[in-house]
């Protein structure tokens, strides 16, 4: 029996949203804070993906002020789907604007500037009726459903309130579908923590009344100890041979109790059947599965190097709330990213950063600096106040730890002028538990994160330091989102020649 490994998009892909056209899937994911935003992924079989652009990549099209103080704002759960022709997504940015609609003819972009909706509340959905008829089912708290016209963001009928789940917590996420002869609201509950869940409910008309499965939920792995956790927030997709799936988010925890998540909340795939009752049964979700029926459609594995020669930067980098022009260009070094400082340090926001998912727990990521005058490096980064930093300039290079209120400088020594390799490797933890004998030196966190001027491997590699990866997950830093490292500069500016990612093999 054929297989795949979850999960189908690993990293900080949290609240995936598909929808199918002919053989054709389009997944996109919440990003909050961070610019360009909605990354756009493609699929031809459900388990191969390729990013093929972001929703909102002109500054217009995404407000995103520097917060006063809590990271994890900026855009919401997207919903995705395919109606008259275009592709339509509909959003929450809950750091200007609140909610809206953007449509494309191609999931490429480009993407219409926001028309903005006078509705409360996140997480809003799409569905509409065989006559046009357009329903939006949104999170309040609690959720309510409303008759928009899409088109002119105009609210035509309600919100009145509807079925809201079991009585966990959160209520939110919800997904509207017309299947058969009845409506399904599929609603995400329990908080998007390790009570997370899926449940659902149906009703002859979107005004109601509902009734929720007997099952509910239908999908939670609360309790257990599958090493996916957090399961919930999830969408339906039904393939061209009649099959059901299901896309939802999900964490993998690693390290002594309580488990830390370092890469985020990822995108997970799961198998949906239906009772003869009408109701959706939802297959556990593991880390390998039994594929879907149909020709495979792997895709070509993204270039483990960016030498940054070509005309815009690929996609799957991103900046913390803005890339501003003048921070960063492609062209005034050829072949190089040119980063000039915006903000003296990484404890801020208002930085300049380029920086790309952590989406493997054992990595190295590698860059060749030229610091010149300037100041900069490379940074694994959770937020403002949870990054760790391989800093090069003023004729040294520093090891830089930000937890909380705390910043030391762990590590640092002289350097001649000119380009520099620094390197970061991430290596998962082997947890021993406590025990007498071994109490205050048995290694309790998920992963190591280890600093290197040169190539680990070379022999005039010089380590630097190594850090414990707890301090740097979302259990530790709070929010929404995950590792990123990337390349900064906090002072002038600085060059890269290239920037290298691969995964590692698990120590």
């Amino acid at each position: 029996m054929r297989t795949y490994d979850n999960p189908v998009i690993s990293g900080f892909h949290p609240d995936p949203s598909v929808c199918r056209v002919g053989d054709d899937y389009y997944l996109v994911c919440s990003s909050f804070e961070y610019f360009p935003g909605l990354p756009v992924f493609h699929s031809k079989d459900l388990v191969h993906w390729r990013q093929i652009g972001n929703v909102l990549d002109r500054p217009g099209q995404l407000p995103l002020p520097l917060p006063g103080s809590m990271a994890s704002r900026g855009l919401y759960a997207p919903t995705i789907r395919h109606h008259d022709g275009l592709f339509w997504v509909i959003n929450t940015n809950v750091s200007g604007g609140g909610n809206y609609i953007v449509t494309a003819e191609n999931p490429e972009g480009p993407w219409s500037d926001p028309v903005w909706i006078d509705l409360p509340g996140i997480d809003p959905d799409l569905a509409w009726e065989e006559d046009g008829t357009c329903w939006c089912a949104f999170t309040v708290p609690g959720i309510h459903i409303v008759r928009i016209d899409p088109v002119k963001g105009e609210v035509l009928e309600g919100p009145f309130p509807t079925w809201s789940g079991t009585g966990l917590k959160w209520p939110e996420a919800p997904h509207l579908y017309r299947i058969g002869d009845w409506w399904y609201l599929l609603i995400a509950e329990g908080g998007t923590e390790r009570g997370h869940a899926v449940s659902v409910a149906r009703a002859r008309s979107p005004r109601g009344p509902w009734e929720g499965a007997p099952a509910n939920p239908v999908l939670s792995h609360s309790g257990t100890d599958r090493p996916v956790q957090s399961t919930g927030h999830a969408d339906l997709v039904t393939a061209p041979d009649g099959t059901w799936w299901m896309v939802l988010l999900g964490t993998r925890p690693r390290g002594y109790t309580p488990g830390f998540q370092v890469l985020g909340r990822e995108t997970f795939l799961t198998s949906v059947e239906w009772d003869g009752n009408g109701w959706p049964v939802v297959a556990p979700v593991h880390e390998r599965h039994p594929a879907p029926a149909g020709a495979w459609h792997p895709v070509p594995a993204l270039p483990a190097r960016d030498d940054f020669d070509a005309p815009v930067l690929a996609p799957l980098w991103i900046s913390p709330y803005a890339r501003p022009d003048g921070s960063w260009s492609l062209t005034d070094r050829t072949g190089w990213l040119t980063l000039t400082a915006t903000g003296p340090t990484l404890d801020r926001p208002g930085h300049t950063f380029v920086g790309r998912r952590q989406q493997h727990h054992d990595c190295r990521a590698a860059a060749l600096l030229d610091p010149g005058t300037g100041r900069g490096g490379l940074s694994v980064r959770m937020d403002e106040a949870h990054h760790y930093d391989l800093e090069a300039g003023e004729g040294e290079i520093r090891v830089v730890a930000r937890i909380g209120p705390l910043r030391q400088t762990v590590a640092r020594r002289p350097v001649p002028p000119g380009p520099l390799t620094l390197t970061v490797t991430v290596r998962t933890t082997e947890i021993v538990p406590p025990s007498p004998e071994l109490a205050g030196i048995e290694p309790l966190g998920p992963d190591t994160i280890a600093f290197w001027l040169g190539d680990p491997d070379a022999p005039d590699a010089q380590p630097l330091a190594e850090l414990e990866g707890r301090y740097l997950s979302t259990e530790v830093a709070t929010g929404f989102t995950g590792r990123v490292i990337g390349m900064y500069a906090t002072d002038g500016t600085v060059a890269f020649d290239w920037f290298h990612y691969v995964p590692a093999p698990s120590a």
